[in-house]
């Protein structure tokens, strides 16, 4: 009787989580359809900070758990603004046809994710990229959210979980 009284109320507590993660994750999807006010005041504000800040707390916790956060000394969240637009090429120097000059329609080979990433790992060194999300975008910046865990720090090393998922503790 006591173990299935027990087993009822972490059930339900397990509902609770799923329905608070899917709220989180539907209140994003709803701010960027609509195109929210809040979120372009964000914006006018993530425009005005550097093109790599660290920032305390994720803006979407639901996605950044998924990536492996944790509210612990060790791992930290990064917001990164990518400029955006197609790739320029210089006009070429010497005389040809126009149609061969080749300075527009050129794609990048990777995602704007994946440059944020390597930015990202780039200003910190030390730290392993444990995955990132999209974040906003308006007509000049894309941001994404970069989570980030340090390997050396004691309570990572010692978190069973989070050695799983870096490399630095891949055999």
């Amino acid at each position: 009787m006591v173990l299935e009284s027990l087993y009822t109320n972490i059930k339900g507590i397990l509902i609770a989580i799923s329905y608070m993660r899917s709220y989180m994750a539907d209140t994003w999807t709803n701010m960027w359809k609509l195109n929210s006010e809040e979120l372009r005041s964000k914006a006018v504000l993530w425009r005005e900070e550097p093109a790599i800040i660290k920032i305390r707390r994720p803006s979407r916790l639901d996605r950044a758990r998924r990536l492996g956060y944790k509210a612990k000394q060790g791992i930290i969240v990064v917001r990164a603004r990518l400029g955006r637009g197609g790739m320029r090429k210089q006009r070429p120097v010497a005389g040809r046809r126009p149609k061969h000059i080749g300075v527009v329609h050129i794609k990048q080979g990777i995602s704007m994710r994946k440059v944020a990433e390597r930015r990202v790992n780039e200003r910190f060194p030390n730290l392993e990229v444990l995955g990132s999300y999209y974040l906003h975008k308006d007509g000049m910046y894309l941001w994404y959210e970069i989570v980030l865990a340090d390997p050396n720090h004691p309570s990572i090393s010692k978190d069973r979980e989070m050695r799983g998922k870096l490399k630095a503790f891949a055999k």
